[in-house]
Protein backbone atom coordinates (compact mmCIF):
# COMPACT_ATOMS: atom_id res chain seq x y z
CA UNK A 1 0.00 0.00 0.00
CA UNK A 2 1.18 3.42 -1.15
CA UNK A 3 1.16 5.77 2.04
CA UNK A 4 2.34 9.50 2.74
CA UNK A 5 3.25 11.65 5.16
CA UNK A 6 0.15 13.61 6.29
CA UNK A 7 0.24 16.66 7.50
CA UNK A 8 -2.74 18.98 9.22
CA UNK A 9 -2.77 21.29 5.77
CA UNK A 10 -2.34 18.82 3.16
CA UNK A 11 -4.83 16.23 3.14
CA UNK A 12 -6.67 15.70 -0.30
CA UNK A 13 -9.38 12.96 0.76
CA UNK A 14 -11.18 12.84 3.87
CA UNK A 15 -13.21 9.81 4.55
CA UNK A 16 -16.40 11.07 6.90
CA UNK A 17 -17.86 7.87 8.70
CA UNK A 18 -20.48 8.79 11.54
CA UNK A 19 -21.34 6.31 13.82
CA UNK A 20 -23.31 5.52 17.27
CA UNK A 21 -23.16 2.49 19.46
CA UNK A 22 -21.80 0.19 16.71
CA UNK A 23 -18.12 -0.22 18.03
CA UNK A 24 -17.81 -3.97 16.82
CA UNK A 25 -18.72 -3.23 13.13
CA UNK A 26 -16.69 -0.46 13.40
CA UNK A 27 -13.73 -1.42 14.23
CA UNK A 28 -14.18 -4.22 10.79
CA UNK A 29 -15.12 -1.18 8.63
CA UNK A 30 -11.83 1.18 9.94
CA UNK A 31 -9.72 -2.26 9.28
CA UNK A 32 -11.21 -2.45 5.90
CA UNK A 33 -10.66 1.35 5.05
CA UNK A 34 -7.17 0.97 6.47
CA UNK A 35 -5.86 -1.30 3.96
CA UNK A 36 -6.82 1.16 0.90
CA UNK A 37 -4.38 1.33 -1.93
CA UNK A 38 -3.32 3.70 -4.39
CA UNK A 39 -1.55 3.54 -7.56
CA UNK A 40 -0.13 7.36 -6.97
CA UNK A 41 0.32 8.63 -3.32
CA UNK A 42 -2.48 10.43 -1.99
CA UNK A 43 -3.21 12.17 1.37
CA UNK A 44 -5.83 10.90 2.64
CA UNK A 45 -7.59 10.70 6.35
CA UNK A 46 -10.54 8.96 8.37
CA UNK A 47 -12.77 11.48 10.33
CA UNK A 48 -14.91 9.22 12.71
CA UNK A 49 -17.69 11.30 13.82
CA UNK A 50 -19.16 9.80 17.01
CA UNK A 51 -22.78 10.93 17.79
CA UNK A 52 -22.70 9.87 21.48
CA UNK A 53 -22.12 6.48 21.48
CA UNK A 54 -22.18 5.01 24.94
CA UNK A 55 -20.04 1.70 24.16
CA UNK A 56 -16.63 1.79 23.52
CA UNK A 57 -16.48 3.70 20.16
CA UNK A 58 -14.19 6.27 21.35
CA UNK A 59 -11.44 3.76 22.21
CA UNK A 60 -12.14 1.68 19.12
CA UNK A 61 -11.01 5.06 17.36
CA UNK A 62 -8.64 5.30 19.20
CA UNK A 63 -6.91 1.93 18.75
CA UNK A 64 -6.28 2.76 15.38
CA UNK A 65 -5.54 6.31 15.32
CA UNK A 66 -2.35 4.58 17.49
CA UNK A 67 -1.90 2.14 14.84
CA UNK A 68 -2.11 4.48 12.01
CA UNK A 69 -0.46 7.79 13.50
CA UNK A 70 -2.22 10.26 10.97
CA UNK A 71 -4.49 7.89 9.57
CA UNK A 72 -7.74 8.64 11.61
CA UNK A 73 -8.76 11.44 13.85
CA UNK A 74 -11.57 11.36 15.92
CA UNK A 75 -14.54 14.00 16.26
CA UNK A 76 -17.52 13.71 19.07
CA UNK A 77 -20.86 15.69 18.07
CA UNK A 78 -23.01 15.87 20.86
CA UNK A 79 -26.23 16.53 19.04
CA UNK A 80 -27.77 13.81 18.56
CA UNK A 81 -28.70 12.60 14.74
CA UNK A 82 -26.77 11.63 11.71
CA UNK A 83 -27.63 14.78 10.06
CA UNK A 84 -25.81 16.71 12.94
CA UNK A 85 -22.79 14.37 12.54
CA UNK A 86 -22.51 14.48 8.72
CA UNK A 87 -22.45 18.31 8.97
CA UNK A 88 -20.04 18.14 11.36
CA UNK A 89 -17.88 16.10 9.68
CA UNK A 90 -17.95 18.57 6.32
CA UNK A 91 -17.42 21.61 8.36
CA UNK A 92 -13.77 19.22 10.53
CA UNK A 93 -12.86 17.85 7.23
CA UNK A 94 -9.77 19.35 6.05
CA UNK A 95 -9.56 18.20 2.54
CA UNK A 96 -11.32 19.50 -0.96
CA UNK A 97 -12.48 16.23 -1.86
CA UNK A 98 -14.90 14.26 0.87
CA UNK A 99 -15.49 10.65 1.16
CA UNK A 100 -18.83 8.87 3.18
CA UNK A 101 -19.97 5.38 4.15
CA UNK A 102 -21.10 3.72 6.94
CA UNK A 103 -20.37 2.10 10.40
CA UNK A 104 -21.77 -1.30 9.08
CA UNK A 105 -19.56 -1.85 5.79
CA UNK A 106 -16.33 -3.42 4.50
CA UNK A 107 -14.94 -1.51 1.38
CA UNK A 108 -12.40 -3.42 -0.87
CA UNK A 109 -8.96 -1.89 -0.99
CA UNK A 110 -9.42 0.20 -4.15
CA UNK A 111 -12.88 1.73 -3.13
CA UNK A 112 -11.99 5.37 -2.07
CA UNK A 113 -9.58 5.91 -4.98
CA UNK A 114 -11.60 4.67 -7.70
CA UNK A 115 -14.36 6.73 -5.97
CA UNK A 116 -12.82 9.72 -5.66
CA UNK A 117 -10.84 9.30 -9.30
CA UNK A 118 -13.17 11.78 -11.37
CA UNK A 119 -13.82 14.34 -8.86
CA UNK A 120 -10.13 15.65 -9.17
CA UNK A 121 -11.99 17.32 -12.35
CA UNK A 122 -14.34 20.40 -11.43
CA UNK A 123 -16.55 18.83 -14.28
CA UNK A 124 -17.68 16.56 -11.24
CA UNK A 125 -19.09 17.59 -8.06
CA UNK A 126 -19.94 14.15 -6.57
CA UNK A 127 -19.47 10.40 -7.50
CA UNK A 128 -21.37 7.33 -6.15
CA UNK A 129 -20.03 3.54 -6.24
CA UNK A 130 -21.48 0.22 -5.97
CA UNK A 131 -23.47 -1.35 -2.59
CA UNK A 132 -23.27 -5.14 -2.78
CA UNK A 133 -25.47 -6.31 0.06
CA UNK A 134 -24.33 -9.78 1.29
CA UNK A 135 -27.19 -11.56 1.75
CA UNK A 136 -27.62 -14.44 4.50
CA UNK A 137 -27.33 -17.95 3.03
CA UNK A 138 -31.63 -18.01 3.14
CA UNK A 139 -34.31 -15.57 3.14
CA UNK A 140 -38.20 -16.04 3.96
CA UNK A 141 -40.80 -16.55 1.08
CA UNK A 142 -42.39 -13.28 1.74
CA UNK A 143 -39.60 -10.81 0.13
CA UNK A 144 -37.77 -10.77 -2.53
CA UNK A 145 -33.91 -9.95 -3.18
CA UNK A 146 -33.83 -9.60 -6.62
CA UNK A 147 -36.54 -9.34 -9.73
CA UNK A 148 -40.03 -7.38 -10.15
CA UNK A 149 -40.86 -7.54 -6.78
CA UNK A 150 -37.32 -6.67 -4.62
CA UNK A 151 -38.33 -4.05 -2.08
CA UNK A 152 -36.72 -3.91 0.81
CA UNK A 153 -34.65 -1.27 3.64
CA UNK A 154 -31.22 -2.22 3.06
CA UNK A 155 -29.22 0.63 0.61
CA UNK A 156 -28.21 -1.78 -2.36
CA UNK A 157 -26.82 0.42 -5.20
CA UNK A 158 -25.76 -1.36 -8.55
CA UNK A 159 -25.55 0.53 -12.07
CA UNK A 160 -24.15 -1.69 -13.63
CA UNK A 161 -20.45 -2.48 -14.12
CA UNK A 162 -19.58 0.10 -16.58
CA UNK A 163 -18.59 4.09 -15.01
CA UNK A 164 -20.94 6.57 -16.37
CA UNK A 165 -23.10 10.01 -15.47
CA UNK A 166 -25.49 9.40 -12.51
CA UNK A 167 -29.22 11.11 -13.14
CA UNK A 168 -30.14 10.00 -9.56
CA UNK A 169 -28.58 10.28 -6.30
CA UNK A 170 -26.15 8.12 -4.78
CA UNK A 171 -26.39 6.24 -1.07
CA UNK A 172 -24.70 7.43 1.83
CA UNK A 173 -22.36 4.54 2.28
CA UNK A 174 -21.05 5.04 -1.12
CA UNK A 175 -20.94 8.34 -2.18
CA UNK A 176 -18.50 11.60 -2.17
CA UNK A 177 -18.10 15.04 -3.07
CA UNK A 178 -16.33 18.30 -3.37
CA UNK A 179 -16.36 20.29 -0.21
CA UNK A 180 -16.76 22.86 -2.41
CA UNK A 181 -20.36 21.64 -3.53
CA UNK A 182 -21.13 21.58 0.45
CA UNK A 183 -20.43 25.43 0.24
CA UNK A 184 -22.42 25.63 -2.64
CA UNK A 185 -25.17 24.48 -2.21
CA UNK A 186 -25.51 23.95 1.73
CA UNK A 187 -25.32 20.81 3.96
CA UNK A 188 -27.09 17.93 4.71
CA UNK A 189 -30.69 18.50 6.06
CA UNK A 190 -31.12 18.04 9.61
CA UNK A 191 -34.80 17.41 9.65
CA UNK A 192 -33.56 14.18 7.95
CA UNK A 193 -31.97 11.56 8.47
CA UNK A 194 -31.66 8.53 11.54
CA UNK A 195 -32.46 10.85 15.04
CA UNK A 196 -34.04 10.14 18.35
CA UNK A 197 -36.80 12.49 17.71
CA UNK A 198 -39.74 10.88 16.62
CA UNK A 199 -40.73 13.62 14.26
CA UNK A 200 -37.51 13.62 11.95
CA UNK A 201 -38.21 11.18 9.06
CA UNK A 202 -34.76 8.76 9.45
CA UNK A 203 -34.30 8.73 5.94
CA UNK A 204 -33.68 10.15 2.69
CA UNK A 205 -30.25 12.84 4.15
CA UNK A 206 -28.29 11.39 1.98
CA UNK A 207 -30.32 11.32 -1.26
CA UNK A 208 -32.04 14.38 -0.50
CA UNK A 209 -28.48 16.06 -0.93
CA UNK A 210 -27.79 14.37 -4.06
CA UNK A 211 -30.56 15.29 -5.51
CA UNK A 212 -30.26 18.62 -4.58
CA UNK A 213 -27.35 19.19 -6.50
CA UNK A 214 -28.42 17.82 -9.71
CA UNK A 215 -31.67 19.87 -9.53
CA UNK A 216 -28.92 22.47 -9.84
CA UNK A 217 -27.69 20.78 -12.42
CA UNK A 218 -24.32 19.65 -11.03
CA UNK A 219 -22.55 16.62 -12.41
CA UNK A 220 -22.33 13.35 -10.75
CA UNK A 221 -20.60 10.20 -11.49
CA UNK A 222 -20.98 6.58 -10.80
CA UNK A 223 -17.87 4.89 -10.39
CA UNK A 224 -18.77 0.73 -10.90
CA UNK A 225 -15.72 0.29 -9.64
CA UNK A 226 -15.93 1.65 -5.96
CA UNK A 227 -17.62 -1.38 -4.43
CA UNK A 228 -18.26 -1.29 -0.40
CA UNK A 229 -20.27 -4.98 0.68
CA UNK A 230 -22.67 -4.44 2.98
CA UNK A 231 -23.99 -6.96 5.11
CA UNK A 232 -27.62 -8.19 5.73
CA UNK A 233 -27.72 -9.95 9.50
CA UNK A 234 -30.83 -12.23 9.89
CA UNK A 235 -32.41 -10.10 12.68
CA UNK A 236 -33.06 -7.71 10.33
CA UNK A 237 -34.98 -9.67 7.96
CA UNK A 238 -38.68 -8.43 10.30
CA UNK A 239 -41.71 -7.82 8.30
CA UNK A 240 -41.93 -5.41 11.28
CA UNK A 241 -38.66 -3.83 10.91
CA UNK A 242 -39.94 -3.49 6.48
CA UNK A 243 -43.15 -2.14 6.73
CA UNK A 244 -41.81 0.73 9.93
CA UNK A 245 -38.76 1.82 7.31
CA UNK A 246 -41.44 2.32 4.36
CA UNK A 247 -43.89 4.06 6.60
CA UNK A 248 -41.09 6.72 7.29
CA UNK A 249 -39.67 6.60 4.12
CA UNK A 250 -43.41 8.17 3.27
CA UNK A 251 -42.67 10.24 5.68
CA UNK A 252 -39.56 12.26 4.33
CA UNK A 253 -41.17 11.95 0.60
CA UNK A 254 -43.75 14.44 2.00
CA UNK A 255 -40.85 16.38 4.31
CA UNK A 256 -38.77 16.47 0.83
CA UNK A 257 -41.78 17.42 -1.29
CA UNK A 258 -42.39 20.51 1.26
CA UNK A 259 -39.44 22.72 -0.36
CA UNK A 260 -39.93 21.88 -3.84
CA UNK A 261 -43.34 23.34 -3.25
CA UNK A 262 -45.57 20.35 -4.11
CA UNK A 263 -49.17 21.11 -2.47
CA UNK A 264 -52.01 19.80 -1.06
CA UNK A 265 -53.26 15.95 -1.47
CA UNK A 266 -54.14 14.89 -5.06
CA UNK A 267 -57.05 12.53 -6.15
CA UNK A 268 -54.13 10.87 -8.20
CA UNK A 269 -52.63 9.96 -4.55
CA UNK A 270 -55.60 9.16 -3.15
CA UNK A 271 -56.35 6.85 -6.38
CA UNK A 272 -52.95 5.20 -6.32
CA UNK A 273 -53.37 4.17 -2.29
CA UNK A 274 -56.18 2.59 -3.30
CA UNK A 275 -55.58 0.30 -5.86
CA UNK A 276 -52.36 -0.68 -3.83
CA UNK A 277 -54.48 -1.48 -0.83
CA UNK A 278 -56.99 -3.47 -3.11
CA UNK A 279 -53.90 -5.51 -4.62
CA UNK A 280 -52.07 -6.33 -1.35
CA UNK A 281 -55.78 -7.63 -0.66
CA UNK A 282 -56.07 -9.83 -3.54
CA UNK A 283 -52.97 -10.85 -3.96
CA UNK A 284 -51.78 -14.43 -3.10
CA UNK A 285 -48.58 -15.17 -3.98
CA UNK A 286 -46.61 -14.19 -0.78
CA UNK A 287 -43.46 -12.02 -2.15
CA UNK A 288 -46.67 -10.18 -3.92
CA UNK A 289 -48.87 -9.58 -1.26
CA UNK A 290 -46.13 -8.02 1.12
CA UNK A 291 -44.68 -5.88 -1.93
CA UNK A 292 -48.01 -4.30 -1.91
CA UNK A 293 -48.35 -3.73 1.24
CA UNK A 294 -45.00 -1.68 1.70
CA UNK A 295 -46.09 0.81 -0.76
CA UNK A 296 -49.51 0.78 0.90
CA UNK A 297 -47.52 1.50 4.38
CA UNK A 298 -45.46 4.28 2.37
CA UNK A 299 -48.16 6.06 1.39
CA UNK A 300 -49.28 6.14 4.34
CA UNK A 301 -46.63 7.21 6.36
CA UNK A 302 -47.32 10.20 3.56
CA UNK A 303 -50.37 11.15 4.34
CA UNK A 304 -49.51 10.69 8.31
CA UNK A 305 -46.81 13.04 7.53
CA UNK A 306 -48.98 15.31 5.31
CA UNK A 307 -51.26 15.84 7.76
CA UNK A 308 -48.56 15.99 10.62
CA UNK A 309 -48.08 19.27 8.97
CA UNK A 310 -51.33 20.25 8.62
CA UNK A 311 -51.71 20.16 12.45
CA UNK A 312 -48.97 21.90 13.43
CA UNK A 313 -49.48 24.76 11.29
CA UNK A 314 -46.83 24.06 8.56
CA UNK A 315 -48.01 23.48 4.88
CA UNK A 316 -48.83 19.68 4.33
CA UNK A 317 -47.78 19.18 1.15
CA UNK A 318 -47.87 15.79 -1.01
CA UNK A 319 -45.21 14.85 -3.72
CA UNK A 320 -47.11 14.85 -7.59
CA UNK A 321 -45.67 12.20 -8.73
CA UNK A 322 -44.91 8.79 -7.97
CA UNK A 323 -41.93 6.58 -9.48
CA UNK A 324 -41.36 3.04 -8.19
CA UNK A 325 -37.54 2.19 -8.53
CA UNK A 326 -37.60 -1.75 -8.16
CA UNK A 327 -33.95 -2.00 -6.87
CA UNK A 328 -33.81 1.26 -4.73
CA UNK A 329 -35.91 3.63 -2.44
CA UNK A 330 -38.56 5.38 -4.54
CA UNK A 331 -38.32 8.70 -3.57
CA UNK A 332 -41.59 9.97 -5.02
CA UNK A 333 -45.73 9.14 -4.58
CA UNK A 334 -48.72 9.97 -5.98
Amino acid sequence: MLTVGIRANTVEITVILCTYNRCQSLAKTLSSIAASTFVQPVAWQVLVVDNNSNDRTRQVVEEFCSLYPGRFRYLFEATPGKSHALNAGVREARSDILAFTDDDVIVEPTWLSNLTASLREEKYAGAGGRIILDWPSSVPSWMSIEGSYARHPFPGFDQGKEAKDLTGPPFGANMAFRKAAFEKHGLFRTDLGPSPAPWIPPHSEDTEFGRRLITAGENLRYEATAVVHHPVSNDRIDKRYFLSWHFDLGRADVRIASTRGDRGMSLHFLGSLVMWLLRWMIAVEPRVRFYCKLIVWQKVGALAEYWRGRSSKDLGRLPSAYRSDIGSPPTDLA
